[in-house]
């Protein structure tokens, strides 16, 4: 009976010391994890996808934001709640305790890159920007516009004004796809609002007139005081059966060939964008119209005017005019302006 007793006093004994030693460990780990770490500024780290938490830890560790990354790993298992780091880049702000990095990652808190697509940039300038950004995953660089439509599931569509002009934030790692993918669907989500807020009588048959006409209002001014009223000028004309007559379509149809100057002989060659030699609109809009764009082509301001021309104040405003021969007055005055400087 005594043997016994001293058997299970001793193991009591040492289950109680095994278990102080443990409870002594996890209150070190528990400490450690909220001790500031040893960075004394932002540390960028990349995140791998598929790689393991040991890995990723230990990548931290070597960038300088972590002592222990084995202890912070047995901390993970210890509490049992699995850290699913998201691949991408993390600046792990300075100090940061193991606990704040485990949060980060496991929430997903990656730095956010950026690629601004511009109001009146053609689908090309957009495509060079696209292929040129540095963390975009390139899935589809340097493919056509027709590959690239039918990689976001629109086989056959015309790329030219189909993606809106706006300022993308994303994960480092994420595919041009992706961003072509959600540049066309906010385009057809806001034009799809655009057209449904229409003046009742348009002389538009369809959205796609709509961004058709508001590409050309877009690279026609920077102002937003005046695209209600070029978008106005348009359609008056086209109630009126009068060509468009607008240089832009014109630069548009030379491509290539267009070096900076639009003569005299380019606005009698015809093409399928040239609004001089053509009647009604082009065939396809000439660039990536923003929101005041698509807005002002289906809420057009119709004063009457028939013409404009630049007033040559140097602000990019325009001369509106009724008549032919105040038109020419105007342009008389803008080319003598030119001629004064």
């Amino acid at each position: 009976m005594r043997k016994r007793r001293f058997a299970s006093l001793g193991l009591a004994i040492v289950a109680g010391l095994a278990g102080a030693a443990a409870l002594g460990g996890y209150l070190w780990l528990d400490r450690a994890m909220g001790e500031p770490g040893p960075h004394a500024s932002i540390v960028r780290v990349h995140v791998y996808p598929g790689r393991s938490l040991r890995s990723t830890l230990q990548a931290i560790a070597a960038a300088g934001a972590l002592r222990e990354p084995r202890a912070v790993e047995w901390y993970v298992r210890l509490m049992r709640q699995p850290v699913a780091a998201k691949a991408g880049n993390y600046d792990l702000p300075a100090r940061a305790t193991p606990r704040q990095i485990l949060e980060q990652l496991d929430a997903g808190r990656v730095v956010l890159e950026q690629l601004t697509i511009v109001e009146g940039w053609t689908f090309a300038e957009m495509r060079d920007a696209v292929d040129a950004h540095p963390y975009l995953k390139h899935t589809l660089k340097g493919a056509s516009g027709n590959a690239i439509m039918t990689a976001i599931g629109h086989e056959g569509e015309h790329p030219e004004g189909r993606f809106f002009p706006d300022t993308y934030r994303f994960a480092d790692g994420t595919t041009d796809a992706e961003i072509y993918r959600l540049a066309y669907d906010t385009l057809a989500r806001t034009l799809a609002a655009a057209w449904a807020a229409r003046s009742p009588d348009l002389p538009l048959r369809t959205a796609d007139d709509a961004l058709i006409l508001a590409s050309i209002v877009e690279k026609e001014t920077a102002l937003a005081s005046e695209r209600r009223i070029i978008a106005g000028v348009f359609t008056t004309r086209l109630r009126k059966g009068m060509r468009l007559q607008t240089d832009p379509t014109v630069i548009y149809g030379l491509g290539a060939q267009y070096n900076g100057d639009i003569r005299r002989r380019d606005l009698t060659t015809d093409t399928p964008y040239n609004t001089y030699t053509r009647s009604g609109l082009p065939p396809t809009p000439i660039a990536l119209p923003g929101r005041e764009s698509l807005y002002a082509a289906v809420q057009p301001d119709e004063t009457g005017a028939l013409y404009f021309v630049a007033s040559g104040k140097g602000d990019g405003s325009h001369v509106f005019s009724k008549t032919l021969e105040a038109h020419n007055a105007a342009v008389a005055r803008y080319l003598a302006r030119l001629r004064g400087k």
